[in-house]
């Protein structure tokens, strides 16, 4: 068994001391955090979070998460309460480390360098799987994610001292309405809710009600960082590519693609609806009111996975594996640790996301 050991800093005067140094020259600035979903993928986020989480000049007002988004948010900030931004680190060095566990040797596949895959087994137990329901693929409900998060996050705590404004993003399965809960009703069924894919779970019931995957509603939920937060910096941490290269040829490149665009939809709608408003409220002449004032003021900010070919895979997404975990963690951490070095200083200041190009 392997053991995944925090990434030692990739680059200069991105470690202990470089962070030290870097807080001592700036003041302490206050962001939200709006983190994608994408299963596997989320390790990227888990070194995004690290990063930010050694720089002492960065600190949190609320976290936004859907799916993986969700899971980084909460371990995160149950990690917080127990030992502050250490405790936090280890935390989600502790939770993917014991994911990273989960899959057997026999479904991953090595091939030159470091190129990392489902094996062809694996690829096609995936396929045979999705012709049958969860009642019949899964009918005692199991779910890995259960006992990982009961055994490290004690959520009655969580909900009493909860050191961010958390929205966990889960999907209503009848209506299709978007359900964010917030931290301080947070239980281990609307954590698990955020991350149900119908494919291969149960829908997880709360209030008497079923719900899937947050990402199908919110990919992640912007908008409970604009009406339930103070600071107007938000930072979006993104998991599906904002753009491809390549337009899908292959059947299963267009499958891919369509469940991708389908994830990414509503958040893309809701990142339009901000850059109109936005430019709305920009153009007026006559006194503003509350809503046009903090429209004026917020800032986006972003960091991505873009031309990153470990993340322009869409099956690795299932790849639960320690080595290929650790890779997309160093390159998050490599992604933050750019971002702070040019973009920090903005923070407070101007956006550094061209919103209207991307999204308006």
């Amino acid at each position: 068994m392997f053991s995944m050991k925090r990434a030692p800093p990739t680059k200069e005067g991105s470690g202990p001391i470089g962070a030290w140094w870097r807080g001592w020259r700036q003041p302490q600035r206050r962001i939200s955090l709006a983190l994608q979903g994408g299963g596997a993928h989320g390790a990227f986020t888990w070194g995004v979070l690290d990063a930010l989480l050694e720089d002492p000049r960065v600190h949190f007002d609320g976290i936004s998460g859907s799916s993986a988004g969700a899971m980084n948010a909460v371990v995160l900030a149950s990690g917080w309460i127990g030992g502050g931004r250490e405790g936090a680190r280890e935390a989600l060095n502790d939770f993917w480390t014991a994911l990273g566990k989960q899959m057997p040797a026999a479904m991953v596949t090595q091939g030159a360098g470091d190129d990392i895959g489902l094996s062809a087994a694996a690829k096609w137990l995936a396929n045979w799987a999705g012709h049958f329901s969860p009642a019949q693929l899964n009918p005692f409900d199991l779910n890995p994610l259960r006992d990982l998060i009961a055994s490290r996050i004690d959520f009655e705590r969580l909900r009493a001292a909860c050191p961010f404004k958390l929205f966990v993003a889960a999907t209503q399965a009848d209506t299709g309405r978007l359900r964010v809960f917030r931290e301080r009703e947070l239980t281990q069924e609307m954590l698990l809710a955020s991350a149900c894919l119908p494919r291969i779970h149960h829908a997880v019931e709360i209030d008497g009600e079923p719900y899937w995957d947050g990402g199908y509603s919110a990919n992640p939920a912007v908008f409970p960082l604009f009406y339930d937060c103070v600071s107007s910096d938000v930072l979006l941490v993104l998991l599906s590519p904002l753009e491809r290269e390549a337009t899908p040829r292959t059947v299963e490149e267009i499958d891919a693609r369509i469940v991708e665009l389908a994830f990414s939809a509503p958040f893309m709608r809701e990142m339009r609806t901000f850059s109109q408003a936005r430019e709305f409220a920009r153009g007026g002449f006559v006194a503003m009111g509350r809503l046009e004032r903090r429209l004026r003021s917020l800032r986006f900010h972003m960091i991505d996975n873009s031309h990153l070919p470990a993340l322009e895979r869409t099956d690795t997404k299932l790849l639960a594996h320690g080595p290929f975990l650790e890779r997309l963690r160093d390159q998050g951490r490599e992604r933050a640790g750019a971002w702070l070095d040019e973009h920090f200083e903005q923070v407070g200041r101007a956006s550094t996301l061209d919103v209207k190009k991307w999204f308006g």
